[in-house]
């Protein structure tokens, strides 16, 4: 049985081990924290070992025209997709040893070179935030603890009495924030309260820009209206193509279940918010198409640990199980596996929250963390921190060049990978992998053939909107 806030308390203590660089300014900056804990099973026992294995920070997403077709950047930073690249480094170094007769604490041989997992060894994911997307649009009622009308962060989420959420950034700082839209079905009261809404930040802008502060609440979720419900909001946007959200006050400002873009720095970006990938997660697995090559299965979540915050677990099953669970039709090795969804009472130390009560005069305005650290548990080179998708600290001089790269990103995963390919002995490849015309990211990931069956179906029958990826961002070697 997975103690929730065992979990958080590991992650958390896990954190604080770490070097001090790229982490937050204390009573400054804020960041969200995630991380992947591999459970092991005690022979003969019903106790598990716990061991975190990967680790990610960050709340960022690049826009689409500073994406590389040399894949050596990194277009997402929010703290869920960093950890699990990061497990992705811990996978492959763990297949290398098996492949090399090492043994591997994590794999056992299965059929025709391929890999499944040691009896009794899972996964779970740990976030200190609710996902980003669907999961985080919650009705204020489920959090009533949170009374304080939320303020927007570049990374759609809440946090205490203000939102977290990734908002889209600007020069200075402002935030770029559309007002709602009317439409033929809105009421002359929802028209009203709309305006006084409307009013009511314009003043509060000019006051705040008059004192050099912050604005308190950058959407129309003050309780306008006594007794009106409302839900936190969230900065990722319905992709094109699909339902909009209809802007209106209280519960009706968003549509739920619907697939979203994060926001980025001053653009749209292509990055699909967390709780979608985390929802794809849960039918395709998280180890990726490369990594299939090598596996008799897909590896699955069996649980996601929530840290405090606004959390609302049926916010949660709707975004991360519901969407996906009639997907059938699955090639072997795949199936709708959703995780246990559980939440823990322990808060972040650097939680958006927890800053702005350390805050003190004088630090300047509370600001989310520009830097993304990733650690994993490998042998070399287990920490890597990155801000604007390349090496924290990186010279213009070296962009482009492999000095520049973090190790998460594609080109760099993609060669650990060949590494792999390439300490495996010939006669022990999957086929998948013996056709001689493989030579690309592309074509590697196409070749990986039931993972891009599964692929199919589950755009077929629960995201047929999800963004097809740029194939001439993905041809490098």
């Amino acid at each position: 049985m997975i103690n929730a806030d065992e979990v958080a308390k590991m992650c958390y203590e896990r954190f604080s081990q770490l070097p001090r660089r790229g982490k937050p300014e204390p009573g400054r900056e804020w960041t969200l924290l995630a991380a992947v804990v591999q459970i092991t099973q005690v022979k003969g026992s019903d106790s598990v070992e716990k061991e975190v294995v990967s680790m990610g920070t960050g709340t960022k997403c690049i826009g689409r025209s500073s994406m590389s077709p040399n894949g050596d950047v990194l277009n997402d930073s929010h703290a869920e997709v960093i950890a699990r690249r990061g497990c992705i480094r811990y996978l492959i170094q763990e297949l290398l040893r098996a492949v090399s007769g090492r043994g591997s604490a994590v794999f056992c041989p299965s059929d025709q070179g391929r890999w499944k997992l040691q009896p009794g060894v899972s996964f779970l994911l740990f976030t200190s935030h609710t996902p980003c997307g669907d999961a985080s649009i919650i009705p204020m009622s489920d959090s009533p603890s949170q009374p304080c009308p939320p303020v927007t962060d570049d990374c759609g989420r809440t946090d205490g009495g203000r939102d977290l959420k990734r908002k889209t950034e600007e020069p200075g700082g402002r935030q770029n924030s559309k007002l709602p839209r009317l439409d033929e079905t809105t009421t002359e009261e929802d028209r009203k309260q709309l305006e006084a809404w409307t009013v009511g930040r314009s003043l509060r802008q000019m006051a705040s820009e008059d004192q050099g502060k912050p604005v308190a609440s950058t959407e129309p979720n003050q309780n306008i209206c006594p007794g009106v419900p409302d839900v936190h909001r969230t900065g990722a946007k319905c992709v094109p193509g699909g339902p909009a959200d209809p802007l209106l006050p209280g519960e009706g400002y968003h549509s739920t279940g619907v697939l979203r873009v994060k926001p980025g720095r001053g653009e749209p970006t292509l990055s699909l918010s967390c709780s979608d990938k985390m929802a794809r997660w849960g039918v395709l697995g998280f180890q990726g198409a490369l990594l299939s090559h090598f596996l008799e299965e897909a590896l699955y979540f069996s649980a996601v640990v929530v840290g405090k915050c606004p959390y609302s677990r049926e916010a949660m099953h709707r975004a991360l199980v519901a969407r996906c669970s009639h997907v059938s039709e699955l090639p072997a090795g795949f199936s709708v596996c959703p995780p246990v969804l559980l939440h823990s009472s322990l808060e972040f130390t650097f939680s958006h929250k927890q800053t702005e009560r350390q805050h003190q005069a004088g630090q300047g305005r509370v600001s989310p963390c520009g830097a993304a650290i990733s650690w994993c548990n490998v042998a070399e080179q287990p920490l890597d921190v990155t801000a604007n998708g390349y090496k924290q600290g990186v010279t213009k001089k070296a962009l482009g060049t492999p000095k520049a790269r973090s190790l998460l990103c594609k080109v760099e995963l993609f060669h650990s990978f060949l590494s792999l390919v390439s300490a495996t002995d010939a006669s022990s490849l999957p086929d998948t992998l013996r056709p001689a015309e493989l030579h690309t990211y592309w074509d590697y990931k196409q070749a990986s053939q039931s993972y891009q069956q599964a692929w199919q179906q589950l755009r077929r029958q629960a995201f047929p909107l999800w963004p097809r990826g740029a194939r001439d961002l993905l041809l490098f070697r």
